[in-house]
């Protein structure tokens, strides 16, 4: 069980990351490759990825392990940033911090760590292992997860639309309350499922929500108490990722004034009621045309409960000229104000 326990400020500090991480993606991505979890949705993706990848994956199974405790050095904040920024934090990270979670790694059932074969290099310091597992990172990513980055962002953008709604219905509580079965809210703690028991005290510090669509089953935290609190959790989605590429045949479907009224309507979310009203269309014709464009891949849909909430894709926003950099919302007391 892992328990996160909040004060009033830790409510005020509660915030929802502003984009996919890249690197909570590929180290999540790598357990997805390996595990048998939700074969159905990841099947697919698994035999591309291995076929793109060719590469020697030792160095990071040896540093991910299957389960369990992977360091925390892997998933810098500057992951939001993009892979570029994020690949430079880990080559910047200090020696001693490499060698001190590398050792957690092989720690014993009596408690000493024992630094693992394969990354004793590693954790002694040298620029040169260092170098090939930023190496090994650039290229997994590259092969399994940046050409299904805009699947994964339209998962993570629908979701991030389903919580900005509760964060606007009720507040820093309501959205806590909003997140996925796995996580409980309990004011003033935060439960979820979790292999091992855990008591995390934010202290003041508030809480990063980072939605990931590799996360899968239980949430993720650093196990550093120092650091700034993340909560990884997964987003809802039951299907597999895919390469969207320019010019499917089902762009073509994407012709007349009321589609492009409702894609237009959706802006930064809608119900299909919403849309109906936004476009003056009737629900029926908003369903239906809510459906072709997700299937061309211009709209994400999510459903929690009774509701239906339509998200633009990144190709979507494209489309209609407008695509922006998501913004970070940060979270306020109940009813209290919103900044972006």
């Amino acid at each position: 069980m892992l328990r996160i326990h909040f004060s009033g400020n830790d409510l005020a500090g509660v915030r929802m990351a502003a984009r996919p991480d890249v690197l909570w993606e590929t180290i999540l991505s790598f357990h997805r490759l390996r595990d048998r979890r939700g074969s159905v949705v990841y099947r697919e993706w698994r035999s591309e990825a291995r076929i793109r990848l060719g590469a020697e994956t030792r160095l990071l199974a040896a540093l991910v392990p299957g389960r369990g405790y992977f360091p925390d050095f892997l998933t810098p904040p500057q992951g939001i940033l993009g892979v570029d920024e994020a690949l430079d934090a880990i080559r910047a990270t200090p020696p001693g911090r490499i060698h001190a979670e590398v050792a957690l790694l092989g720690a014993t059932r009596a408690g000493r760590p024992a630094v693992p074969a394969a990354l004793r290099a590693l954790a002694e310091g040298a620029s040169e292992p260092l170098g090939r597992l930023v190496a090994a990172l650039r290229g997994y990513h590259r092969a399994a997860v940046e050409p299904y980055w805009s699947h994964i962002q339209a998962r993570v953008e629908a979701d991030r639309a389903l919580r900005g709604r509760a964060l606007l219905d009720g507040g820093a509580e309501e959205l806590l309350a909003s997140l996925p079965p796995m996580l409980r809210w309990r004011s003033p703690v935060l439960e979820a499922d979790y292999p091992v028991e855990r008591d995390v005290h934010l202290d003041g510090r508030g809480l990063l929500l980072q939605p990931s669509y590799f996360c899968r089953g239980t949430p993720v935290v650093l196990r550093d108490p120092g650091l700034p609190p993340v909560l990884v959790y997964p987003v809802t989605h039951s299907e597999a990722p895919t390469v969207r590429e320019p010019g499917l045949p089902s762009l073509a479907k994407l012709v007349g004034h009321t589609r492009s009224a409702v894609l237009s309507a959706i802006g930064d979310g809608g119900t299909t009621s919403e849309l109906a009203r936004r476009a003056g269309v009737s629900l029926a014709s908003a369903s239906q045309h809510a459906g072709v464009l997700r299937e061309a891949g211009l709209v994400a849909t999510l459903r929690h409960g009774n509701a239906v909430l339509h998200t633009l894709t990144p190709l979507g926003a494209a489309l209609l000229g407008g695509a922006q950099s998501p913004r970070e919302t940060r979270c306020y007391a109940r009813n209290g104000p919103v900044t972006s």
